[in-house]
Formats: structure tokens, sequence, C-alpha cells
């Protein structure tokens, strides 16, 4: 069978697995697995590094651990000294634990399976249910995918329990029903995801260290050619105040404006996560304009007022009331596109850090921040380091598109293989 991508891509092969013919099994989960008591830890009752017992946290199966936990090289964090339960059962490989809660029904029940505990002792902690196939049913590297393909979590959403937090018990799997195949299928199932699920780290890998390359080479081309020109941003152009006179009647519909995300997220705007807002005829708004420098107010602590981001797109758009903009006129001293990089910069970062004042909120103090003396590279190697960066951006955002077709392959595959 051969799997192709709906929107094809070149740098993309395409998947190709045997056929799988054999007949599945259907079994209750709650006849398959048998079910261990787990223990409530939380967070500050865990460490990282030391020789103590590992500990399972629920927020790692959510976010930090694959599907497939391989302790050779995922990282668990050990119990403090004092801290380990009185009682408790030790994970075997081929053990599934499962979150038993979440905000998001698509995330009640996610799954991972411990394939290689590398000679170390791992108990499951606070929001987890900790599953073992006692009857030799599953081989490992199989219950992992299965417990996370489409078929499986449809049943999930049904049974899911609350009205803000979803939730599950090992009661609930008495409804629940997962397909079986022989362990020959088994193995080569988990083979082919196992695969692609090394392909998907890989991408990330590679994204991560050219993140890594655009940060220290920005850093150093401003340490070699930022000191051309002693300037301000009061010099250089006009600030301005976002949203105004607004209501929560008014949004959802109407004009595009950047949200506080969009800018704290973003060097550059993203055009595809506006949203919305009520501008009547006649309202004075401001407008951003291509080439603004947009800055966040305000932030629960120092170091994060004031992240920047820059405007390139050509709509009529407005700014979110937590943040202002930033005009520069005087395009002699500054090349606009150039700030997106300037802005994210570790010497901007640190020169930006001292008007943040507040004690629980910080706030930024504008008028201070804007009449302080800047450094800034000659106009031409402000293009020129613009060009080189957004050059590695440009490689960024190609590998980003291969990440999103392997992963797409991947859920495709959990939606059709498991019944």
């Amino acid at each position: 069978m051969t799997i192709n991508n709906k929107n094809k891509n070149p740098n993309v092969p395409p998947l190709r697995f045997p056929e799988f013919t054999e007949k599945w099994e259907k079994y209750k989960v709650s006849d398959l697995l048998d079910f261990y008591s787990t223990n409530s830890l939380s967070w500050e009752q865990l460490e990282y590094g030391t020789e103590e017992i590992l500990n399972l946290h629920y927020g790692l199966i959510h976010v930090g651990l694959p599907t497939m936990v391989d302790l050779s090289k995922d990282k668990l964090p050990n119990i403090k000294y004092g801290n380990n339960p009185k009682n408790y059962e030790l994970c075997k490989e081929g053990d599934i634990a499962f979150a038993d809660a979440s905000e998001d029904t698509n995330e009640v029940a996610k799954t991972i399976e411990f394939c290689n505990l590398d000679g170390k002792d791992v108990i499951c902690g606070l929001h987890t249910i900790h599953g073992r196939d006692n009857k030799d049913i599953t081989g490992v590297g199989f219950k992992g995918y299965a417990f996370s393909s489409t078929a499986f979590h449809n049943q999930i959403r049904c049974i899911a329990q609350g009205t803000k937090i979803y939730s599950i018990s090992t009661k609930n799997f008495s409804e629940c029903y997962i397909g079986i195949p022989s362990k020959d299928e088994q193995a080569k199932i988990a083979s082919l995801l196992g695969l692609i699920d090394e392909r998907i780290a890989t991408q990330n890998k590679i994204i991560e260290k050219l993140q890594s390359l655009i940060k220290g080479l920005n850093d150093s081309l401003y340490k070699q050619y930022g000191n051309a020109i002693t300037t301000s941003f009061s010099d250089l152009g006009h600030s301005y105040s976002g949203l105004s006179g607004k209501s929560s009647e008014d949004f959802g519909s109407g004009k595009p404006f950047i949200t506080y995300l969009n800018v704290y997220s973003n060097s550059v705007v993203n055009e595809n996560e506006y949203q919305y807002v009520r501008i009547n005829d006649g309202e004075k708004q401001n407008i951003v304009q291509c080439g603004d420098v947009l800055f966040t107010l305000s932030s629960e602590t120092p170091e994060e007022v004031g992240v920047g981001s820059v405007y390139l797109g050509i709509d009529e758009v407005f700014l979110n009331s937590f943040c202002f903009g930033f005009h520069i006129d005087n395009k002699e001293l500054a090349y606009p596109p150039y700030f997106s990089y300037y802005v994210s910069s570790t010497p901007f970062r640190k020169f930006i850090y001292p008007f943040a004042q507040g004690s629980t909120r910080f706030n930024l103090c504008k008028a201070d921040f804007e009449k302080a003396s800047i450094k800034l590279p000659s106009l031409n190697n402000q293009k020129h380091i613009y060009a080189i960066l957004n050059s590695i951006k440009g490689k960024i955002e190609t590998e980003k598109n291969l990440l999103e077709y392997y992963t797409t392959q991947k859920q495709y595959l959990l939606r059709q293989m498991f019944i």
C-alpha cells in the first residue's frame, strides 16, 4: 500500500508499507489490561538529576514525551529524597500510562508506552492510569500507537466526563474496545510508526538547530556591526497606542487586529493568526502600517516586557490594547524589516529589561524607553544582516513544512490502520 499526501511535496517520498490482511480480534480494554495504583506527587516533590526512583507526571504525557518512551534518551524526573510513596508498582517494559484528565477531550487518555526502561526504576504518578498486559496478547511497541489511534479516542470522547476538565477512570475502560492483530502484524505496525516518529524527532532537531543558529548569528553580527549608529526610537519615528474604547461585544467579527500573543510569539506578525473587532465608520483607531515595530506593554515577569515583532503585511489591520506600535519615519537610519531580528537579539533584550516597572505585574516605561540611546548597524549592514538571517528563516519554514507533512502521514495512519 502507498500513502501520498494530498498536498504533494517532492521532498516527502510516498509512504509505503505492507498490506495487513490477518484477522484482528476485538478486546475490551478492561479485559486486556490490569491496572495498578498510582501516586499523587506534585512537581514540587520531583527533581531531575538524582539517583532516586523516576516518576511519570501526567504533564509529561501531554507535553514532553513521545508515544514510545525510551529512557536511554528520554528524561523523567526523580522523586525528591524522603517523598517516596509507601506502596507502588514499578513499571515494566511494555507498560502503558494514560493521562486521566485534560481540558481538551482530544487529550484525555493520551498515552505513552515504556518501550525501554534502560534498567531504571519508574513509577506512575499524579493523574495517570498505569496499565499492563499480563496476558501477553500484545508485543512491546504496539499498544502505545493502538491507544493513540482515532478509533480508540473516538470512544474516549464519548465517555469523558466533566465540564471544564474532562476525565476518565479505569471503570470507563470496560466500555472501550481495541482491535489487536497477530504479534507479527503488531511488530510491523510498531516498526512503521516508530520509523515515522524517529523522522519527526529528527525533523524537530533540525528545526531547533537552525533556530539556535539564527539566534547565535544574530547576536554575533550585531556585536560585529552594531555600533555604527547611535540614535533612539524617538529620533527614528513615533509611537501609537493599540485599540481603545472597546468592550467584549465588539470582538469576534469585523476588521482584523493583531493579538498580544501574535506579537509575543512571532518576530514577524503572523497574518494567519488575526482576530477580529468591530470598527465603526468614522471611528478613530490607529492602523498598523507595513514596517511598524510592535511591542508588548506588560507581563508577569520583567524579562518578558517589551517583546517585539514587526508587521510586514499590506492589510488594513489594528493592534490590541495591551501593545503599542512604533512607526519608523527615518528610513535613512533604519531598515524596518531588520528590526524583526534586532528586537529579539540578546543585546536589545538586555537594553529593554531595566524599563520594566512593577511588583506583581510589570509594565514598560514607554517614555523612558523611547528616549534611551540605542546602537544600530549602518543602513547597508542592516539590510545585509536581514538578508542573511532571513535566508536561514526561509530554511526553517521549509523544514517546518516537512515536519507538518510527516505528522500528517502519522495521523493518517493512526486514523486508518486501527479498528
